[in-house]
């Protein structure tokens, strides 16, 4: 175990009589002190009083028997909504009895509550469960001296216990399991953390720890997409402290290599490509691999604490392990990590184990990281938008990586390595910053309307940088109203319903019908339904799905309804909660059927899914609000041939509203009303555009052509609802403002 050992004095130094009149002053003047305190405002805050020891001499040692209880497995299945304790992070507080700034913001935050130290050891063979290095405790440091700290365990939202798992070759598994059992506040690991920056062991090298973790997040790196529980895990950097002392600055160096490989574990296929490629770009690509004399592996630099134990200082510690690593074929011996401050772009590969330090590596050398790791879940993929600082690449597209990079503009690889450096800069460069970021993510997790947007995670701050694409207050008003847009082809009779029920919607301001049959004239104005709204037909000059999408001049209030004509089952109450909803979060899709999108392993594709999950990550335009800011950048800015391809196919537009607004946003749509079922009662399956048996996989077909004229998936998934308060309760009616509310 890594501690320093400091050594205090026992002696109590003996007590001179005093007489009974120094006493008596001594007891008043402490009370006049007391009293000063007390009318002042001063206090000793019970976190300050109670904070955890961080004092690593006589740590206390807990011998663990060999019948001890032992932690339940990890539970796969754990998800926010049903492993987190919500409940427990309702407390209104300050973090660590701060006063000053932190004190006068007094905002809701998480509160994490951290065991006191302990060995755990076992009672026969006297082996430690763990052994605690520098990095966990200053993990733990750090906690302790942030805002979300609280020293006591009744206030907490989050437990961390005090063993050091970082390292799964440094644990012994089983005995951790029952350390982690006999947690006072353990309760099946319920809304504890544990940190884990190198999990599995040889052979397997699973990508999760392989302890008894139960209901526990697991804040860790290496995830891939069959370990990681989205939403619950939290995936970090593979951190190592050298990276703070090797790279002093790269801003002028000299790139010559247009792809470094420095990877020692590559897989064999993947080398053998790399070597071909070394040939062919002989002069563009530095293949890097162990010299004939044994050097350090970058990947087991945790296997060195009892030399930096040694070595008193990060400098004097490269000196002792300095690595140098030799290239394919001539064998010219380079020293690593320097040598990446010298490539454009730099190969970070799947190898024996999925997570890798050349990630970190690459980004504090200013070098441009090239992933090829197909499942691999990169750190804090939830808020930062790695397409702005790296290159994905599929493995099985590795032959033609070269032909990739030599595609990418100046500009381009620019844009790239100043975002590289500012991600790093900002929340890797540190442990320090490692640790709070992953607070802050925690934190935006809890309270997601207090959560930082995509621009304040990914995007420096300037002085003429904008936060909000559509610039309006946090609620938009509500004397606007709304307009429907309503997209027709020929189906008279639901059209003329619709029209009807429209408008009984309180906040209906107009209604806009975008007569889309270039065969047949609308009906005349004489026909339609006598109503007290205005009323507009519009003939269009071409059948486009995107017509529904036109910024019309017409169009005068900032929230649009785009409904179909044969969404006739809505009530009024249901449209008009649906725009009350709107007006809180006016830049996001706001609507009524919803749909999905999931990863398919077994084909390295994305699937449309129109199940009836909790999660969504799209809400069809065909019963939805938005903002009429998205209808101009959908006609004027739509990325590719995207709105081109959807005139053309006829289909997909409300996927290509989605993608153009979570792509700007950063941020998933929001589901109105519990209602799943939109079927046309008065249509027959024929007429329907979704009875098309071919309809799902054009779907798929479309969100996978879309992520690719993206760069990324922008689509973000969520288990949210919006329903009106007191619906479903036991309530008289007149008390509730929304009533007639449509169940499934």
């Amino acid at each position: 175990m890594m501690s320093i050992l400091l050594k205090y004095s026992a002696i109590k130094q003996a007590m001179s009589p005093k007489s009974d009149f120094n006493r008596y002053l001594v007891g008043f003047v402490t009370s006049l002190v007391l009293l000063a305190l007390w009318f002042s405002g001063g206090s000793v805050s019970e976190a300050d009083s109670d904070q955890v020891s961080l004092d690593l001499v006589d740590i206390p040692q807990i011998v663990l028997d060999q019948d001890a209880e032992l932690a339940r497995a990890r539970n796969k299945n754990c998800s926010y909504w049903d492993c987190f304790n919500v409940y427990r992070c309702g407390q209104r507080g300050t973090g660590n009895g701060a006063s000053g700034l932190w004190a006068e913001e007094q905002q809701e935050r998480i509160s994490i509550y951290v065991y006191p130290l302990k060995e755990y050891t076992d009672s026969d063979t006297g082996k430690q469960a763990f052994q605690l290095t520098k990095e966990f405790y200053n993990i733990i440091k750090t906690i302790v001296n942030s805002p979300y700290y609280t020293a006591n365990p009744n206030q907490a939202c989050l437990f961390v216990p005090t063993l050091d798992t970082l390292n799964q070759n440094r644990i012994d598994v089983n005995m951790v399991g029952k350390a982690l059992a006999s947690l006072p506040y353990w309760e099946n690991g319920e809304n504890h953390i544990l940190f884990n920056f190198i999990a599995g062991s040889g052979p397997d090298y699973n990508t999760v720890l392989d302890v008894n973790t139960d209901r526990a997040m697991i804040l860790g790196s290496g995830f891939d997409s069959w370990t990681y529980r989205p939403g619950f895990d939290l995936a970090m950097p593979m951190y190592s402290s050298l990276l703070e002392y090797i790279f002093p600055k790269t801003a002028g160096a000299e790139r010559k290599f247009l792809l470094i490989s420095s990877q020692l574990n590559i897989f064999q296929r993947h080398y053998r490509i790399m070597q071909e490629l070394t040939y062919d770009y002989a002069n563009d690509i530095l293949l890097l691999q162990r010299c004939p004399t044994s050097t350090v592996k970058i990947d087991e630099i945790y296997e060195f604490q009892r030399t930096a134990d040694e070595a008193g200082s990060p400098e004097e510690l490269l000196k002792i392990i300095k690595d140098i690593r030799c290239n394919f074929p001539q064998g010219i011996e380079y020293e690593y990590p320097n040598v990446l401050t010298s490539g454009q772009f730099c190969l970070v590969a799947r190898g024996v184990r999925l997570s890798q330090p050349t990630l970190m590596d690459a980004l504090a050398a200013g070098c441009i990281p090239v992933v090829m790791a197909d499942n691999l879940i990169l750190p804090f993929n939830e808020v930062l938008d790695w397409d702005l600082a790296s290159i994905r690449i599929y493995e099985n597209n590795l032959h033609s990586v070269m032909t990739t990079l030599k595609a990418v503009s100046n500009e381009r690889i620019r844009e790239l390595r100043t975002h590289g450096a500012y991600f790093y800069d900002r929340y890797f460069s540190s442990l320090e910053k490692i640790v709070l970021t992953t607070l802050d993510l925690l934190n935006d997790r809890v309270f997601p309307h207090l959560s930082k947007t995509y621009l304040h995670w990914n995007v420096a701050k300037t002085k003429h940088s904008s936060q909000n694409p559509l610039f309006l207050p946090l609620i938009a008003p509500k004397s606007q109203g709304f307009t429907a847009v309503i997209l027709t082809y020929d189906r008279i009779e639901s059209l003329f319903i619709l029209i009807q029920k429209l408008a009984t919607v309180p906040s209906l301001q107009k209604i806009l019908v975008i007569w889309n049959n270039q065969k047949k004239s609308p009906p005349h104005p004489s026909l339609f339904p006598k109503i007290i709204k205005p009323l507009k037909v519009i003939q269009t000059s071409s059948n486009k799905l995107s017509n529904r999408f036109y910024p019309y001049e017409e169009i005068e209030t900032e929230a649009i309804l785009t409904i179909d004509d044969d969404i006739v089952m809505l009530t009024a109450d249901e449209l008009d909660f649906g725009y009350e909803v709107w007006r809180e979060f006016p830049d996001r899709i706001v609507g009524f059927p919803s749909r999905t999108h999931v990863w398919d392993n077994a084909t390295n594709r994305w699937r449309y899914e129109s199940e009836w999950t909790n999660q969504i990550s799209m809400v069809l335009t065909g019963a939805a609000f938005h903002h009429k800011y998205w209808s101009y950048m959908y006609t004027n800015a739509m990325p590719g041939n995207i709105k081109e391809w959807v005139d053309d196919h006829m289909n997909c537009e409300d996927i290509a509203m989605n993608f153009l607004v979570a792509n700007i946003t950063n941020k998933p749509p929001i589901k109105v009303a519990p209602r799943k079922k939109f079927k046309c009662p008065e249509c027959t399956n024929n007429e329907m555009l979704s009875a098309d048996l071919n309809h799902m996989m054009e779907r798929s077909a479309c969100i996978n052509r879309f992520s690719e004229i993206y760069g990324t998936m922008p689509l973000r998934t969520v288990e949210f609802r919006a329903d009106p308060v007191l619906f479903k309760d036991n309530f008289p009616e007149k008390l509730k403002r929304f009533n007639d509310i449509g169940s499934l």
